[in-house]
């Protein structure tokens, strides 16, 4: 994902213990799959030929899990689910996850020559894994990318289970239009606190969330920061934002994740500033979790979307299970997002409520 910048000094420890409210979740999902090749890349791997498990069985085979590291609250949740999926089926999965995008090329560069049966990667830097994507493939090593997509150039060469990130961006933009308009603003600022910027699913967000705000051109971002999926470091941001500009010059906030907004809601509160209701700071997310859920219930935070990590994790355990066994699932599956807002937040309380 991401080079890890330097912590600055701030409010790191209001939100540490926002980032605590995170822990794991739920294994509903709702999918919907499309299919850009009928069939997955073949599934005999180096290893593979040589696997001793039986036909139909994951006894005996490796998995080389290349994805976020559980230093991450997402990642964390992500791994647990996976491997508590995975647990029952004799599967070995090598765990080689990581925040930073250097190492993470190093542990690929290693999966490859360890042969398994599959690589899981999670992307973190776009550019610097096309090359080990390449390289996995010439040796035959079938991968499934997870969340966020490839490079172009190499989309062809992986199975993916994706989440719709355009789309998350283009609720979170609703959410803001949404929410300044019930407080009849005519006019508005607004500052981004994004995920990792050399990440494609941080940029398709952007992509969701910018054409959604041009239509309500009224409502203006003035301030766009790189908070590379941190809570304390979105904290910060929003601090040093906030004393910028004043609680008069900022009207609502986006955060990427719930565990990034929500340090946004807590830097407000400290600078004096009001949140949510007919006048107060407007406040969304894009990816849920348990403390964003009571944040909105509690009228703070105007609304999130999906893409939790257990219905993800689910989907791609179930995944890795059709493909290692012969099964066949289609190349590329995308996972159905959906608008969390204080209207619809009962409905999604369930599948958000335990990360």
């Amino acid at each position: 994902m991401f080079h890890r910048r330097i912590p600055r000094v701030g409010i790191a420890a209001s939100a540490a213990l926002l980032a605590l409210a995170v822990t794991a979740c739920s294994s509903s999902s709702s999918a919907s799959s499309s299919s850009a090749s009928s069939a997955a890349p073949a599934a005999t791997s180096a290893a593979g030929a040589a696997s001793s498990a039986a036909p139909g069985s994951l006894a005996g085979k490796t998995i080389a899990l290349v994805a976020y590291g559980n230093a991450n609250q997402w990642g964390a949740a992500f791994n647990k689910q996976f491997a508590s999926d995975l647990a029952a089926s004799g599967v070995k999965i090598d765990d080689l996850t990581t925040m930073d995008s250097g190492t993470q090329v190093q542990y690929f560069n290693q999966a490859i020559a360890q042969k398994p049966d599959l690589i899981v990667l999670a992307v973190l830097d776009t550019k610097a894994t096309v090359v080990p994507i390449e390289q996995a493939k010439a040796a035959g090593i079938p991968m499934l990318v997870f969340d966020g997509p490839t490079d172009p150039s190499v989309a062809g060469d992986v199975m993916t289970v994706l989440s719709d990130s355009e789309q998350l961006g283009e609720f979170a933009a609703d959410n803001i239009i949404q929410g300044l308009k019930a407080q009849g603003r005519t006019s508005g600022k607004i500052i981004v606190l994004t995920g990792t910027k050399s990440m494609l699913v941080t940029q398709d967000r952007m992509t969701g969330f910018n054409k959604v705000l041009s239509t309500a051109p009224q409502y203006q971002v003035v301030a766009q920061e790189d908070a590379n999926w941190d809570p304390t470091l979105s904290g910060q941001d929003a601090q040093q934002l906030l004393a910028k500009y004043g609680c008069s010059g900022v009207q609502a906030a986006y955060g990427m994740a719930d565990y990034m907004a929500l340090p946004i809601i807590q830097a407000a509160k400290q600078a004096g500033c009001a949140v949510g209701g007919k006048d107060g700071l407007i406040v969304t997310g894009s990816n849920c979790f348990k403390a964003g859920i009571q944040a909105i219930e509690a009228g703070e935070l105007y609304g999130t979307a999906t893409e939790d990590p257990i219905s993800i994790a689910t989907q791609t355990a179930t995944y890795v299970t059709q493909f290692l066994t012969g099964q066949h699932p289609p190349q590329h599956e995308m996972v159905k997002e959906y608008r969390i807002t204080a209207a619809t937040v009962s409905q999604y309380a369930a599948q958000c409520g335990h990360a």
